[in-house]
């Protein structure tokens, strides 16, 4: 299982949200770049990059940030927020991003989600939100009426390749991950499964592993000490 260590960023400073609430802002770096290094000196090789204003308002406010991140260490990137449109996929794929991470275009647009999977392959990602059940989109900031099951179905038959699934509810809380939730989609699709949020504990992470999860985002739990990197890593094989 791989271990994406997660950089959000705000206004060009690397944050972290209470459960999706912009209102409830920790910033932990002002300088995501130097924080990718460091993550890239413990031994990670993914690194997962949100951008947060872009996830809220729609385009690439911190698209410098992200191009700096890249063309500074060796990780490879995945990146979401704002990506809405081919335009937006193709200048992130110009400058080294690894994997895009469609997250509110596909719950609302699937002919583009089909044209870019088909041009681009497992560089296209989708991002689920989820919140009781059902896809939020738009920054968390609204529940839409697709239920997380019908919507990994059918970018299972689209042939997505990777889906990143984020509980919001756990996401910030230090409370664990969604064990239930993980386990209950593991192996039920063709897709590389990667939990997002409340991965909190090494014992978080080997239960993933143990699922047989692709990945494991981990965020809070890396700047305030709970998780050791290193240790994640090294559970995570």
């Amino acid at each position: 299982m791989i271990i994406l260590p997660a950089i959000d960023i705000i206004e060009g400073k690397a944050v972290r949200l209470l459960r999706g609430d912009y209102d409830k802002k920790t910033v932990y770096s002002d300088d995501p770049i130097k924080l990718a290094i460091a993550f890239h000196m413990l031994g990670a090789d993914e690194i997962h990059l949100v951008d947060l204003e872009g996830a809220r308002d729609g385009g690439t406010p911190n698209f410098d940030t992200v191009e700096q991140i890249v063309e500074a260490t060796e990780l490879r990137a995945e990146i979401g927020g704002g990506i809405r449109d081919e335009e937006t996929v193709k200048k992130y794929l110009d400058i080294g991003v690894s994997r895009v991470i469609l997250g509110t275009a596909a719950v609302e647009n699937r002919p583009l989600l089909r044209t870019l999977a088909a041009k681009y392959g497992d560089r296209i990602a989708v991002g689920i939100d989820v919140r009781d059940g059902f896809a939020a989109i738009k920054g968390w900031k609204e529940i839409t009426n697709t239920r997380l099951e019908d919507l990994l179905l059918e970018l299972d038959q689209m042939g997505i390749k990777t889906v990143i699934c984020t509980d919001i509810s756990k996401d910030g809380a230090m409370s664990g991950t969604n064990r239930e939730l993980y386990s209950s989609l593991s192996g039920k699709y063709r897709m590389r499964l990667i939990a997002s949020g409340g991965v909190s504990s090494i014992e978080d992470v080997a239960a993933l592993r143990d699922m047989g999860l692709y990945g494991a985002i981990i965020g809070k739990a890396i700047y305030n000490g709970a998780i050791d990197l290193k240790e994640a890593l090294r559970a995570a094989k």
